[in-house]
């Protein structure tokens, strides 16, 4: 008889369950590649408040994009992580680690939510908020870009922390509930 199907604990698990995606087995990513991609979504982000006109609009979208393929479907499948692979990473020495891909592609979630928010400000003609939520999303780019931190990443790590999971019972069948590790 087969066993309980595995599912994917925290917000993340939560998130992909009511939007009745697929959450992808466990995957390791090169950290250069996201350091990369940050710097290439701050960039998008900055010319995006730095352009008062449809290119505006046009830009955040392109981004929204970019985020959802990242969040969605595949970090390595995604514009940037092509670009990553097909340009750089040949150039470069093997990494000295890989990153568990969770973490980053919630970031990615977290990302496209500011700018589904930012586009709502264009889209109501509320230019603050549209301000607002495209400047905090390029302070978190800017922020992995130049140092590694990702905001995202951590406050995801930080959620499967405090998330209860259902664990199976070593000796029945019925979960019981604890805490993240």
């Amino acid at each position: 008889m087969p066993g309980p199907q595995k599912r994917v604990a925290g917000i993340s698990g939560i998130l992909y369950e009511r939007l009745g995606a697929h959450m992808p087995e466990a995957i390791e990513v090169d950290p250069r590649g996201l350091r990369f991609a940050a710097a290439l979504t701050s960039v998008v982000l900055a010319l995006a408040l730095l352009t008062n006109s449809p290119w505006n609009a046009a830009l955040l979208v392109l981004q929204a994009i970019v985020f959802a393929l990242g969040a969605f479907g595949s970090l390595q499948r995604a514009p940037y992580g092509l670009l990553f692979a097909t340009f750089l990473r040949p150039r470069l020495d093997a990494p000295t680690h890989s990153e568990d891909a969770g973490p980053p592609r919630f970031a990615q979630l977290v990302g496209l939510t500011f700018l589904v928010v930012a586009l709502a400000g264009v889209v109501v003609g509320a230019g603050a908020l549209t301000q607002v939520a495209t400047t905090l999303a390029l302070i978190a780019a800017m922020l992995n870009a130049t140092t590694g931190f990702c905001l995202g990443c951590e406050s995801y790590l930080l959620i499967r922390r405090l998330t209860p999971t259902t664990q199976p019972h070593a000796h029945s069948n019925q979960p019981t509930m604890e805490v993240s590790p």
